[in-house]
């Protein structure tokens, strides 16, 4: 049962990561682009927004399916997703832009649940703690 648990955990970070290296790629194909829409939400700097993204996206995503930091990878994505909703998608009358808010909301719920629990032992999180040596408390 164990292993299958770290099985799933890998898998889903996969499933969260795959969304966050496509949106990273994407940015980078259309630079242009996306620095426009930065600047359509009043940002400052989009450039450096549309910097910060690629490196949390793909950074992060990388990171995320390797399972490296875990936890502190999936802190600092989570609060780019918060951060991404409120700039983003935050005209709540708009259905699209309710939904797109709602899903920032869910991935963020994901990413808190590896917060909390860790990558699992197949990643190299798992791997360097299990290769720790642990030491026996004498009574």
């Amino acid at each position: 049962m164990l292993k299958q648990s770290a099985h799933i955990a890998a898998f889903g970070r996969l499933l969260i990561a795959v969304l966050f290296l496509l949106s990273g790629f994407g940015k980078i194909a259309a630079p242009a682009i996306m620095q426009g829409y930065i600047a359509s939400v009043g940002l400052p700097a989009p450039l450096l927004g549309l910097l910060i993204a690629i490196v949390v996206e793909i950074g992060g995503g990388i990171l995320l399916v390797l399972g490296y930091q875990t936890r502190i990878v999936a802190s600092v994505m989570a609060v780019f997703t918060i951060a991404t909703a409120l700039a983003f998608h935050n005209i709540f009358s708009d259905q699209d832009a309710l939904v797109h808010f709602l899903k920032n909301i869910a991935i963020t719920g994901g990413l808190l649940q590896v917060v909390a629990f860790g990558a699992g032992s197949f990643s190299i999180d798992g791997r360097r703690n299990s290769a720790t040596p642990r030491s026996i408390a004498v009574a």
